[in-house]
C-alpha cells in the first residue's frame, strides 16, 4: 500500500508541464527508471471530455515519441494557418469544376476550317440518354461488322448455339 501511494505521489510531483494545445489539453513528461533504464513518460490531461480525436497531429507525434521536442507555440500557429489554407482550398474545390474554363480547353473551329472532334474528348459532354439510344440502335441493326476505315463499326459477338 505504501509503495502504491509512493508511486502516485511521485507521479504527481515529478511531472513537468511541456505545453498546452489550442483546446486546452495539457501535456506532461517525467523520467522514471524502468528495469534500470531511465525512460521518459509522456501523457496528456484532457480539458473537459476525454476525446482522443481532439489532439493535434503534432502533439500525437510527440506523445508517441516520433518527435523528440514538443511543438512550440509558434510552430502550432504556423501549422494552424496551413490547415486553414487547406480548408479554404477544399471549400473552393467542393463547388465543382468551372464549366467555362473546361470548355475553353477545346479548340474552336475557325471559319473555313473544320476541327476534327476527338471522340474521347467529347464523351464527357454527351447526353447519357443519347449514348443509350445509340447503343440500342447499333445492337438492333446487326451483329455483323460494318464499314471500313474511319466508318468501321465492329459487330457484336454472339455465342455459338
Amino acid at each position: 500500500m505504501r509503495r502504491l501511494l509512493g508511486k502516485i505521489s511521485g507521479f504527481l510531483s515529478n511531472r513537468t508541464t511541456v505545453g498546452v494545445d489550442k483546446t486546452g489539453n495539457k501535456y506532461f513528461t517525467r523520467n522514471e527508471e524502468v528495469d534500470g533504464i531511465m525512460k521518459e513518460k509522456r501523457w496528456v490531461i484532457f480539458k473537459g471530455e476525454e476525446d482522443p480525436t481532439s489532439i493535434p497531429v503534432e502533439w500525437i507525434c510527440w506523445l508517441n515519441g516520433q518527435r523528440k521536442k514538443a511543438p512550440t507555440p509558434e510552430e502550432m500557429m504556423e501549422l494552424e494557418a496551413r490547415r486553414e489554407c487547406v480548408r479554404q482550398n477544399v471549400a473552393r474545390k467542393v463547388s465543382g469544376p468551372d464549366l467555362k474554363s473546361f470548355i475553353q480547353q477545346f479548340p474552336v473551329p475557325s471559319e473555313g476550317k473544320e476541327v476534327e472532334e476527338s471522340p474521347s474528348a467529347m464523351d464527357g459532354l454527351r447526353n447519357p440518354q443519347d449514348g443509350l439510344a445509340e447503343k440500342e440502335k447499333d445492337e438492333s441493326e446487326s451483329s455483323e461488322p460494318t464499314g471500313s476505315g474511319a466508318s468501321f463499326r465492329p459487330g457484336t459477338w454472339q455465342p455459338p448455339t
